[in-house]
């Protein structure tokens, strides 16, 4: 059975997906880009500022779950160029403790309106 999750503290889905899905005793949170949900602007500032604002996202979304970050085991982090890699890391690392989540971290050609950064997630309910 699957059922979607979504929350108003986080931007609304701007196609055909759901923030979240909860699958089992998982759940699989769509890619966040730094968009403010209040406003629908990406933030401004540099690839620190928007992972954060990316964090702060994706945190709106597991809370809409009753979950937290100490519930994630797996991120994906896609970076628009990877030297941003060393200041994205810096702020994805005060989100979480050891054990740390699995990841993978790519450079891609272009993200949605040209954000720096977007981040997903599967988090486990158990």
């Amino acid at each position: 059975m699957k059922q979607s999750i979504s929350t108003a503290a986080a931007p609304k889905a701007i196609g055909p997906y759901s923030q979240a899905v909860r699958a089992g005793q998982l759940l699989f949170a769509s890619g966040q880009i730094p968009t403010d949900p209040v406003t629908g602007a990406i933030v401004a500032g540099d690839v620190a500022a928007q992972t954060r604002r990316v964090f702060d996202n994706l945190g709106a979304v597991l809370k809409a779950a009753s979950l937290s970050f100490a519930d994630v085991v797996r991120t994906t982090v896609f970076l628009a160029d990877m030297n941003d890699f060393a200041a994205m890391n810096e702020v994805y690392g005060t989100y979480f403790s050891e054990p740390y989540p699995a990841r993978a971290t790519v450079q891609v050609a272009r993200l949605p309106r040209d954000a720096r950064v977007e981040i997903d997630l599967i988090a486990s309910f158990t």
